[in-house]
C-alpha cells in the first residue's frame, strides 16, 4: 500500500539517521545508489526526504545503513517535499543555485517558452546528473544537467 507523509518531521529524522550511518560507514552517495539500484541523484534526494524509494531499494538502503524495518518502510512513503525553509537560503552552495535562478531564471523561462510554448518543465518526470570535469583554464568545473519532461498548458 502507498502511504504519504503530511509532516516532514519523521522523514527529516530518518535523513539525519541515514546521513549519520553513511558517515560512520564511510560510504559515498554513489555506493548507496549502487545498493539501491538507482541514480545517485534520485537516491540521495530520497534519503534526504524528497522522494519515496521503491520497496527493494528501500530494503537495500536500510540494510546497507543498518537501519531497521520501520526506517525501510518510511523510506517508501511519499514525503512532504521541499527541503529549503522559506526565505533566502543561507548555505553557500544552495544560495549559489538560488543566485543562478535569480540571474538566469527569466532567461530560462524566455528560452523554454520560445522553444516549447506555454507550459512547464516537470520536476517529477525528471532526471538530474552532476559531473566533475577539468577546466581547460585550470581547476575543475561542475556540469549539472537538469532533464525534465515538458508539459504544455492545456486550455479547458
Amino acid at each position: 500500500m502507498v502511504h504519504a507523509q503530511f509532516d516532514p518531521t519523521a522523514r527529516e529524522a530518518l535523513a539525519d539517521a541515514a546521513v549519520a550511518a553513511k558517515i560512520a560507514k564511510d560510504l559515498t552517495w554513489q555506493q548507496i545508489a549502487d545498493a539501491a539500484g538507482l541514480s545517485p541523484a534520485f537516491t540521495t534526494a530520497a534519503i534526504l526526504g524528497q522522494h519515496p524509494l521503491p520497496e527493494q531499494s528501500a530494503l537495500a538502503v536500510a540494510e546497507l545503513l543498518d537501519l531497521d524495518a520501520d526506517a525501510a518502510k518510511l523510506l517508501q512513503t511519499i514525503p512532504l517535499r521541499g527541503s529549503i525553509p522559506g526565505g533566502v537560503p543561507t548555505d553557500p552552495t544552495i544560495y549559489r543555485f538560488y543566485e543562478m535562478l535569480q540571474v538566469y531564471g527569466t532567461t530560462l523561462k524566455a528560452l523554454v517558452h520560445e522553444q516549447f510554448g506555454d507550459g512547464i518543465i516537470s520536476a517529477i518526470n525528471f532526471k538530474l546528473d552532476v559531473k566533475k570535469v577539468a577546466d581547460p583554464e585550470g581547476g575543475e568545473r561542475a556540469v549539472i544537467t537538469l532533464d525534465g519532461k515538458y508539459l504544455p498548458t492545456k486550455p479547458f
